[in-house]
């Protein structure tokens, strides 16, 4: 249902180094104002999975139409490093897969996990989609994440 690109980056070409813990990717005003426009102009297979992402489900925040260096995510959770791609039929004809080709290289040099998402599969069951999108989500998270509660003890401590 769901195709996923390593979040491992390329090895032994050049590109993109990946970046530094904490540090974020340059974000260039002109990918800033064409995710404040795509915001206004969603798909409605956008719209329908974004109904389902929306509101932090199960304490997991997703960013829609995120800028990410010369690139807008369809859908962006940060603490997972996860970009959530929904593609409908242009994503299949031009030069539009060599441009998502290199599109996901890009993304995975910098430590970003890509989900690429068929339209048809939202359109037919966009809770289920969002369940996976959820469930990969969760796997890809630290060791521990604030909404789990407490962390565990650290080795040496006692329990309470």
């Amino acid at each position: 249902m769901i195709a996923a690109t390593s979040s491992s980056p390329a090895r032994g070409g050049g590109g993109p180094a990946k970046p530094v813990e904490g540090e974020r990717p340059i974000r260039r005003p002109a990918t800033v104002a064409k995710a404040r426009k795509l915001r206004r102009t969603m798909t409605y297979p956008e719209v329908l999975l974004w109904q389902q992402l929306r509101g932090q489900p199960d304490g997991v925040k997703f960013r829609r139409q995120h800028p990410l260096g010369a690139y807008v995510a369809d859908f962006f959770c940060v603490p997972a490093r996860l970009a959530i791609e929904v593609d409908g039929a242009a994503h299949d004809r031009g030069d539009a897969p060599s441009h998502d080709a290199a599109r996901d290289q890009w993304f995975s040099a910098q430590g970003v996990t890509v989900l690429r998402i068929p339209a048809s599969t939202v359109l037919a069951d966009a809770r289920a989609v969002a369940a996976d999108i959820l469930a990969t989500a969760r796997a890809s998270f630290p060791l521990h994440h604030p909404s789990d509660g407490p962390p565990p003890p650290q080795a040496g401590e006692e329990q309470e």
